[in-house]
């Protein structure tokens, strides 16, 4: 190979990890539309030039520079960055320069294969001489998504606090869309509803993120959530109501799981699909755990000097998780007040649910920690049916289908996997018709769930 063609692997650790955003424009991938937009709102009011980036315009560059062992959401957000930057250089020409943006991309403990996008994607950005300058921003859930370095120490806490906000908010307004469309007076009036929403609720987070003026986006929220309410027509009979589960990309993306959601409510569901919030509060949550694992541990090896290190650990996730929990409650108290969205749960909440069946751990990690727990929470608050939504080949979520499919089969309740590459399945019609045709089975037979608190 000639010397100048040898990709140098210091670019791993030069070119990704904690920059600063101020006069950079953040390129964020969708994942959950409304999520990502109202993040991106909250990173414009902290004076960060944020993006969102289309999705899904080419997945063709995705595909064509990987090998095809990755997992899916790696393809789709590879093509996504790719395309991007190719659009802004044509559109700036000369005046392009690929410094000027960061791309955003968090990582994972493994062993999911999400925590090697980053350093993937490096690669493939550095193999284009015009792209060396674009650094991936990256967030790790090792030290529980710190945004250390990225902003004016002053304003990081700010920052965080209310961006989790925005996560939250983007969760209930997408439960709030879920809850009104499969009960809507005319076609198309909730989808009309959530995008002047969500620019109603961008508009509240410019205005008041930086003053961490929550009770102010709240009211935003409450003003929403009332004209939801009239866009349901309360002569349309209940619905058997879904519960998904899986991958956290692939369940939020409407174009990688090609509108599942959309296509589930077609055939007479009402879904209710695991929320962003849910992640980020397992990750604080996680950290507690394994702070208090290691504190034990050096008190037992009589580590005097470290355990104070880890005191401290303890008590910045604790208040962290409290924190959390507190505005996630707060937000869908306020909201479901006026209209019966389904709420959000503790994570400690699911590991009880686990340790009482006896199915998974905790201790092992990946999203299989929630998927299980999820579902066991949908069986017992009375759902109709449930779907895994996962990438093809994913460990986390098949090794949640191997647990469950028995468990569900025993119990009765219609159960779907769905996994999804660059391909549209065949059968994938029929089966999510016939899927459906047994939630209603088990509807008639079962009722549905009336509490919409399963917490």
């Amino acid at each position: 190979m000639e010397t100048g063609n040898i990709l140098p692997f210091k670019s791993l650790s030069e070119n990704v990890g904690h920059f600063n955003l101020v006069g950079k424009t953040l390129l964020i991938p969708e994942m959950n539309k409304i999520g990502c937009r109202l993040l991106a709102a909250t990173f414009i009011s902290f004076g960060i030039n944020a993006v969102v980036m289309e999705t899904g315009k080419d997945i063709r560059l995705g595909l064509e520079h990987s090998s095809g062992k990755e997992c899916y959401p790696c393809h789709v957000t590879l093509g996504d960055v790719l395309y991007h930057m190719r659009m802004e250089k044509d559109k700036k020409g000369r005046a392009f320069n690929p410094s000027d943006y960061i791309y955003f991309m968090p990582e994972a403990e493994g062993p999911c294969r999400f925590g090697m996008y980053n350093k993937y994607q490096r690669i493939v950005l550095d193999s284009f001489p015009d792209l060396r300058g674009l650094k991936i921003g990256s967030l790790t859930t090792m030290d529980g998504y710190s945004l250390e370095g990225i902003i004016e120490e002053s304003k990081v806490s700010d920052l965080k606090k209310a961006s989790f906000f925005a996560i939250v908010i983007g969760d209930i307004l997408d439960r709030i869309l879920w809850r009104i469309r499969p009960y809507e007076k005319e076609p198309g009036l909730a989808d009309d509803f959530i995008e002047d929403a969500t620019k109603k609720m961008e508009r509240s987070f410019n205005s008041y993120a930086p003053e961490r003026a929550f009770n102010r986006i709240l009211s935003s929220l409450e003003e929403v959530s009332h004209k939801a309410r009239d866009i349901i027509d309360p002569t349309i009979p209940s619905k058997p109501v879904i519960g998904i589960v899986g991958e956290i990309y692939l369940r939020s993306h409407i174009y990688s799981n090609q509108d599942l959601i959309r296509s589930l409510e077609r055939y007479g569901a009402e879904v209710v699909n695991a929320s962003i919030g849910e992640w980020i509060n397992y990750i604080t949550y996680n950290k507690l755990r394994e702070s208090g694992s290691m504190l034990r541990l050096k008190f037992k090896q009589l580590r005097l000097s470290e355990i104070l290190e880890e005191l401290k650990k303890i008590t910045r996730f604790f208040v962290e998780l409290r924190y959390q929990e507190f505005r996630q409650k707060q937000a869908y108290t306020r909201t479901g007040a006026i209209i019966d969205i389904y709420q959000d749960h503790k994570v400690a909440h699911l590991e009880r649910r686990l340790q009482e069946k006896d199915l998974f751990t905790f201790d092992i990690g990946t999203e299989a920690c929630l998927s299980i727990s999820g579902i066991l929470e949908y069986m017992r608050g009375g759902f109709n049916g449930i779907v895994n939504v996962y990438p093809f080949t994913c460990m986390p979520s098949t090794v949640t289908s191997a647990i469950l499919r028995p468990l569900m089969s025993r119990s009765g309740i219609p159960y779907l996997d769905t996994s999804y590459d660059s391909s549209i399945p065949p059968g994938r019609e029929a089966a999510i018709r016939t899927f459906m045709y047994q939630a209603q089975q088990h509807m008639s037979r079962m009722g549905r769930s009336k509490n919409p608190v399963y917490n």
